[in-house]
């Protein structure tokens, strides 16, 4: 994702292609095990211990994880990133990182997000 104002990431995403980052506290998703929406809900929902309403839209999604926020701040470190939602169409990974930037700019805590794709051998 680029920043339209400089070329550059925004402030609440980080994305690594090296070594697997050290993120204290980092609440840790597998990318592998996202590759669809609903995995994903579910894989979030195990993660962060969201509550069962936590339904299955992008609205939905949004809601309980500004509530996540309201409690303290919240850094996500998704391992395999390049597999993120990739049985869904393009469109849907760019709608999750608009929730997330959203998020980022209103929630009461930081948002933090660390995509890492380990590098070809």
């Amino acid at each position: 994702m680029v920043d339209q104002d400089g070329g550059r990431l925004p402030d609440w995403l980080t994305v690594c292609r090296d070594a697997a980052p050290e993120v204290p506290g980092a609440s840790v998703l597998a990318g592998a095990a996202s590759r669809t929406r609903p995995a994903l809900f579910a894989t979030l929902a195990d993660a962060l211990a969201l509550p069962a309403h936590l339904g299955t839209t992008w609205d939905a999604l949004a809601d309980v994880l500004r509530d996540r926020l309201d409690a303290g701040p919240l850094t996500l470190l998704v391992t395999d990133a390049g597999q993120l939602l990739a049985d869904e169409p393009a469109g849907q990974y760019a709608l999750l990182l608009t929730v997330l930037g959203d998020l980022a700019g209103t929630a009461p805590h930081p948002l933090r997000v660390v995509l890492h794709e380990a590098s070809p051998s």
